[in-house]
């Protein structure tokens, strides 16, 4: 099943994502759609975020999407058939399933990643939970199985923050690992392997004043680009953290 890999390195004996997820419901819990980023993964492409982890890695970015409150609740299919049309509108490439924990809705998050491969479109996943420990549920967990059947490329393992790694681009620890399960990303996966890569970080400001940051950032970065975006005049900025991986 794996082809090319960039394999993570330490945090053995974390018990982060070592329990299997309970089965989720019919509809998507989610949180937010973007149709086009360069930040979350390989080209341009669209992502979604979904509401609710069971992994809870300490030091999260997104420690408000654990909760299952407060996501949107729809119909999988006509999430899916909506976003493939606003990605292919923007010359997106493919899309980054990410929150929250995508495995925690394996079987609403499949609908969503199957309807963009039948548009010829990629699917990237991130994970908490170990593509081993995946593969091992899968025996006995459809919804599992055809999630990891429907990914191309998957960034796997907990977040450990005392792992800090700076060398690859799209994940935070060093034990993560970065891959390519079909031929679609090997090229840029191999790429990452041999030479490491940089991460992106995008900001958003709409136009009531809010500003959204979507992407990787050290802490100290991130406050540092904040802080130095200032106050508009007319009204404070009201500013959310919660599309960063």
């Amino acid at each position: 099943m794996i082809g090319t890999q960039s394999v993570g390195v330490g945090g053995e004996g974390s018990l982060l994502g070592t329990t299997p997820p309970a089965r989720g419901g019919a509809a998507l819990r989610w949180s937010r759609f973007v149709k086009a980023t360069t930040a979350e993964g390989p080209g341009l492409r669209a992502a979604v975020w979904v509401q609710g982890c069971a992994v809870r890695c300490p030091g999260c970015f997104n420690p408000h999407m654990w909760a299952e409150r407060g996501a949107l609740l729809d119909d999988p299919a006509a999430l899916a058939d909506r976003w493939v049309a606003e990605a292919q509108a923007a010359g997106a490439e493919g899309v980054t399933l990410l929150g929250g924990e995508p495995f925690d809705q394996a079987g609403a998050l499949a609908v969503v990643a199957e309807a963009f491969r039948g548009a010829e479109l990629g699917v990237m996943a991130f994970s908490g939970y170990t593509l081993d420990r995946l593969e091992t549920w899968s025996a006995e967990r459809d919804d599992i199985s055809r999630l990891l059947a429907a990914t191309d490329l998957l960034c796997d393992g907990p977040y450990l923050r005392d792992l800090p790694d700076t060398r690859r681009p799209w994940i935070g620890s060093r034990n993560q690992s970065i891959r390519a399960l079909t031929p679609r990303y090997a090229a840029d996966v191999a790429r990452i392997a041999r030479e490491g890569g940089r991460d992106s970080l995008e900001v958003r400001i709409a136009a009531d004043g809010a500003v959204s940051v979507n992407g990787w950032a050290t802490d100290a970065a991130l406050a540092e680009l904040l802080d130095d975006l200032g106050v508009r005049g007319d009204r404070a900025a009201s500013v959310g953290k919660g599309t960063i991986r």
